[in-house]
């Protein structure tokens, strides 16, 4: 029987088609970065029924080839009728928002869905309908009561808590909602300097800078730090704060192998050893960019590995912890705890106040010569609005509660618990036969659905038995590789979990995304395979 190896394409592109022989025994297929292969969890790979694979190029065919087609006749109407922008070039291309029009608002009730309630364990879903075919979404007055498995509410602080709600509305009632100035102006208070020396102890770092905006801290941070003349090297799957913030940097930028410190080693060695495009000069700094749990996969940073190959070369590391502070580690201090990473070997640690402490902005933590420097050049801090201080006394009442500043052990629990309903749920998960992405640990658990047609049908029918699902697909994901994002919260009791489990089960026999053998947690379908990073 003849046999295929790999079927290469190039990952978040449609690129060739390329088959390799080998003269194996079986019919494989893998997704590579440039011509190496990548393992998607330590030591294996994602592995997709082949027919599945093809079904799922299928669907998409299919959805592009009538786009067009859609596309075609209305140029011929459009023809007909007079524009009153005659002169003027469309502001969005047809080619442009193509996906927009023709995938995206066909599913576009399975995102977005607006909520009426705080974000808890369970929340009060808005019903929408549309009269033109999903492309407008019109709210109605009523609402579903569902169990959330969506929110970024890791350590359950979005809802009232009994320790920091009452000082967040003390907080509203001395200052105000916001200070509306930067820092620079009027918009430091004495709670911004608390929160920075609280951070900066908290992640056990010499000092600490505090933004308004999560995302904004990686694309205001980068573009300070390093600039033309400088190399970045970037994990394939990073975050698009910090892709942007790379790009606005002006340096010049690589990707290594998602979570592979081997190719790591070999893009520092190629790029140290040719210097800059051109002049050949030495780079004056090179940054390695990396996250502590990946958002879309679940997965945890091999750190150990790249502060070794980092230290070999000479390389900063920059760690963005958004997923990872607070939600994991013995005190809920990231990564570097979790790991046995000394947050001396990372230069600069980054992080996010939106998951597990339930307010909103960002931080950078590193050397008081580095936040220093920070402040006088981060536009973030120059000239964007500072945290609100009820948000920051949220996030400081958090820590608190988290360290057992408060006079009780809820914070050791909610990190306990959080650590066991993430194991479980995704352990479950796996003896059911989903195929199931990420590490232990992780509270952020991915669904393989690959197909497109699987999107809505998983959303909606969750939704029919009150369960809130979140979905992500391209462009947040390769085209191939749709999932269902579950995020596991401290406050999610066994029954909501039991229940979350039946559901899930039901919807997953019932459209067909068991791609793995059931009741095994770790075996893989050999046959017939198709290996994706």
């Amino acid at each position: 029987m003849l046999d295929l190896h790999l079927f290469y394409i190039r990952v978040r592109k449609l690129a060739p088609f390329r088959f390799v022989w080998n003269g194996k025994d079986d019919m494989r297929f893998a997704i590579v970065v440039g011509n190496k292969k990548i393992e998607k969890r330590r030591g294996e790979m994602i592995k997709i029924p082949y027919l599945t694979a093809l079904s799922t190029y299928f669907s998409y065919g299919l959805l592009f080839v009538f786009g067009h087609f859609r596309d075609f006749f209305r140029k011929i109407l459009d023809c007909f009728h007079s524009s009153n922008l005659q002169g003027y070039a469309p502001i969005c291309l047809g080619p442009e928002d193509f996906y927009i029009r023709r995938l995206y608002l066909r599913i576009q009730d399975c995102f977005g869905r607006p909520i009426s309630s705080a974000p808890d364990v369970w929340f009060d879903v808005v019903q929408r309908y549309s009269n033109d075919n999903n492309k407008t979404l019109r709210r109605t007055s009523k609402v579903t009561r569902c169990l959330n498995l969506g929110s970024y509410n890791y350590l359950g602080f979005a809802a009232a808590d009994e320790y920091c709600t009452p000082r967040v509305i003390e907080t509203l009632k001395r200052f105000s909602p916001s200070t509306c100035s930067p820092r620079v102006d009027g918009g430091t208070t004495t709670l911004h300097n608390e929160l920075e020396e609280i951070v900066a102890n908290f992640v056990r770092k010499p000092a600490a800078i505090v933004f308004g905006m999560g995302h904004a801290t990686n694309c205001a941070t980068l573009p300070a730090l390093i600039g033309k003349g400088g190399l970045i090297i970037s994990d394939s799957l990073n975050h698009n704060s910090i892709i942007n913030g790379a790009r606005g940097s002006g340096a010049t930028i690589r990707v290594f192998q998602h979570n592979t410190p081997s190719h790591l080693e070999e893009v520092l060695r190629q790029h140290i050893a040719e210097g800059q495009p051109r002049t050949h000069r030495p780079w004056k700094k090179i940054f390695v960019l990396v996250e502590g749990i990946y958002s879309m996969e679940g997965e945890l940073c091999k750190l150990p590995e790249i502060v070794s190959v980092c230290k070999k070369y000479k390389a900063y590391i920059y760690l963005d912890e958004a997923h990872s502070i607070g939600a994991v580690g013995k005190t809920g201090r990231g990564v570097c705890e979790l790991l046995g990473v000394d947050t001396a070997d990372v230069d600069v640690m980054m992080g996010t106040f939106t998951k597990s402490f339930g307010s909103c902005g960002g931080y950078i933590a590193g050397s008081k010569e580095l936040i220093q420097y920070l402040k006088y050049t981060s536009p973030a801090h120059l000239y964007a609005t500072s945290i609100s201080p009820p948000a920051a006394q949220q996030i400081i009442s958090s820590i608190q509660v988290i360290l057992g500043e408060d006079g009780s052990s809820r914070g050791a629990q909610k990190l306990e618990r959080i650590r066991e309903n993430s194991n479980f749920f995704r352990s479950e998960l796996q003896k059911m036969g989903f195929d199931v992405i990420g590490d232990n640990d992780s509270p952020v658990i991915a669904i393989m659905l690959y197909n497109p047609g699987k999107i809505p049908a998983f959303s909606r029918e969750c939704l029919k038995q009150n369960v809130a699902v979140v979905m992500t697909a391209f462009p947040a994901t390769p085209l191939l590789l749709a999932r269902a994002r579950i995020c596991i919260s401290a406050c999610h009791a066994m029954e909501d979990l039991l229940k979350a489990l039946e559901v899930i089960n039901q919807v997953g026999d019932l459209i067909g995304i068991k791609y793995s053998p059931a009741g095994s947690d770790k075996q893989h379908q050999e046959q017939g395979a198709m290996k994706l990073e």
